[in-house]
């Protein structure tokens, strides 16, 4: 008769293997984080073709602003705040350091978040909206994408009352995402559209806390004249207006996370890929700020806007700008044929 020995017996998790799982589990919110951005990425890439240009849209061919020269200062000193800022950006994702990269999200995060809002602002500048309010600009950016101001590769969006969210201009959001790098189209908007439901649900969830803490907005019940912890679907629609759309805008709004927090420690922490995160989170600034530059130098008139390149600090000048301005911009507002597509992070 055989004995066996029991201390001969390996156990079928490793302590390594524990490790290693519960590195994994608490990598799961940054990796999903880094899959929607990725995914934002993928949809740009894939859709920014020769029909989902700027060029196409009724609404940029008619943009057009009566501007004094003082307004055109205001302009150029947003531009400059989102210029300034995108260089930093790209200074940090150049540096190429894996380690470094994972502790820069304490200040890329903000960043690209207010390059892209400096830049958003500039625009806005030249359609009438001056202002500095958050809920305004947030507002008049969704109206702006809803109305076809925005490419293709960008103007989705999520509009409905919580409960019932509708996906406009995905086609394939309805897709159930998985926790993998987009490597499909089918992929990338399920991932999007994922990313537009939790945001808004989000959204509608502090707007129903802001309603329900002010005595003059609260709902009530009609029985009792208490205000309400429990809401219905109809609850929810009376503060649907409130919410306005839920844009790529707000998608990016998510970047706004303090230093302090611990949700930054959470992606710091993880294990992902840090230098795909800064790459992705580039190339979509890139691709928005060259946006609402091609639309600021039709408003401006191009030769101005050459000038306001020309003029720039000596750290900007022959930079990511006038390369943007090459390719981009010129070949838009000139009819010529462009150099390279809108979606390349110059």
């Amino acid at each position: 008769m055989t004995t066996i020995t029991e201390n001969n017996i390996l156990p079928l998790v490793t302590d390594e293997q524990k490790q290693a799982e519960e590195t994994w589990r608490k990598s799961i919110p940054a990796q999903v984080f880094l899959n929607y951005f990725f995914a934002i990425n993928y949809h740009i890439q894939e859709n920014d073709d020769a029909t989902g240009g700027l060029q196409h849209l009724p609404f940029f061919r008619a943009h057009q602003a009566e501007l004094t020269e003082a307004d055109v200062q205001a302009i150029s000193k947003l531009l400059q705040a989102c210029w300034s800022t995108e260089y930093a950006l790209r200074a940090t994702a150049e540096l190429g350091d894996e380690e470094y990269l994972r502790n820069a999200l304490h200040w890329t995060f903000p960043q690209a978040y207010h390059t892209i809002l400096s830049g958003l602002q500039a625009f806005l500048y030249t359609a009438g909206v001056r202002s500095n309010n958050p809920s305004l600009i947030r507002r008049e950016v969704g109206r702006l994408v809803v109305r076809n101001a925005y490419p293709r590769p960008v103007s989705f969006y999520a509009a409905g009352a919580y409960g019932d969210f509708s996906i406009h201009r995905l086609p394939l959001a309805g897709y159930k995402p998985g926790l993998h790098i987009a490597g499909k189209e089918i992929e990338a908007q399920a991932q999007i559209g994922q990313f537009l439901r939790t945001t808004r649900k989000m959204k509608a969830q502090i707007t129903r806390q802001q309603v329900q803490a002010n005595p003059n907005t609260a709902i009530r019940s009609q029985k009792t004249g208490k205000v309400l912890d429990k809401w219905t679907a109809s609850h929810w629609q009376q503060i649907t207006w409130r919410l306005g759309y839920t844009t790529i805008f707000d998608l990016l709004g998510r970047l706004r996370i303090s230093q302090t927090s611990r949700e930054i420690e959470r992606y710091v922490e993880a294990e992902i890929d840090f230098k795909l995160f800064h790459q992705s989170l580039l190339n979509i600034v890139s691709y928005l700020n060259g946006v609402h530059e091609s639309y600021i130098a039709k408003a401006v008139g191009l030769e101005r806007y050459q000038q306001l390149v020309q003029e720039l600090p000596k750290h900007l000048q022959n930079s990511f700008i006038a390369e943007r301005l090459r390719t981009r911009i010129e070949p838009l507002l000139t009819g010529q044929e462009p150099q390279q597509q809108m979606g390349i992070a110059a």
